[in-house]
């Protein structure tokens, strides 16, 4: 495997996309990977996951969604505006920048794989419901539906003109604008009906979830199976929490995490990923 190859582009949001491609010596398919809400490229597993389908021969794309707060460090919550006025469709919108760019560099051909993690599952979800040149999913702990806020904590989101968000890492508290909910509550029943999105996919898709999920219920999970059977796998991981124990940064992954990216490796190795 060759050192993770730098870009930055621009998908139309207010700040640019920024990544690396982790390339195989000998590549025989390409994989792009969308992290979720408050994460990015370089949280933990990310990192761990890329040089694994690296070195399986397999090219794989991380980035940081434009919205995602993260930086130019790549580590730092310094872009708050972004983080505060991030939506789904500025998310579709670097997935396709992203794929774009790296078929232009070469690193992917038409086809593709497609990874997603939590939030950025859905996203991937999404693009895969309308995209044909995915080949093959895997989402981990994946959202189900785009709503998750009660009544009351709209109101109060509404008056506010935000909501706090408390990042855990970094112990920062973050405001969340209305573009995202104003979104969810226009498109949420058709746009980013995730649910109906899953029943579109044709790709083969491995559904990967923690029973002991504290943040996305292992419900979501199966959910997301029935709708959309006839072409995923469901994989319900015993006792494994929403990062798979991943700690930041990876030294040592944890055995759920061990083996959730040896099968989720194999996957994307097995449903036609080639160049």
């Amino acid at each position: 495997m060759r050192a993770p190859e730098p870009f930055e582009i621009d998908a139309g949001g207010n700040y640019p996309v920024r990544g690396e491609a982790f390339l195989a010596d000998v590549p025989r398919g390409g994989i792009v990977i969308c992290h979720g809400f408050k994460g990015f490229a370089h949280w933990a597993f990310f990192p761990y996951l890329a040089r694994a389908l690296a070195t399986a021969g397999l090219n794989a794309i991380t980035f940081d969604f434009s919205g995602s707060g993260i930086g130019p460090d790549r580590e730092s919550f310094t872009q708050l505006d972004a983080f505060a006025n991030n939506t789904f469709a500025q998310e579709l919108e670097d997935v396709s920048a992203v794929t774009g760019h790296a078929k232009g560099a070469g690193w992917l051909d038409e086809t593709f794989g497609l990874f997603g993690h939590s939030r950025g599952g859905a996203t991937a979800i999404v693009h895969a419901a309308n995209e044909p040149n995915v080949n093959a999913l895997v989402t981990w702990a994946a959202i189900a539906r785009p709503n998750r806020w009660t009544r009351d904590a709209v109101k109060s989101w509404r008056e506010r003109g935000y909501v706090e968000i408390l990042n855990s890492r970094t112990g920062q508290v973050l405001r969340l604008g209305t573009p995202l909910l104003d979104e969810v509550e226009s498109l949420g029943a058709s746009t980013l009906d995730f649910e109906s999105a899953a029943g579109r996919v044709r790709a083969p898709w491995l559904i990967v979830h923690g029973t002991a999920d504290e943040t996305v219920d292992c419900s979501e999970g199966e959910r997301l199976h029935e709708r959309s059977k006839a072409v995923s796998t469901l994989r319900l991981v015993f006792d494994a929490n929403h990062g798979f124990e991943a700690k930041h940064p990876v030294t040592e992954p944890s055995p759920n995490l061990d083996v959730v990216v040896r099968e989720t490796v194999a996957f994307f190795a097995a449903h036609s990923v080639r160049l």
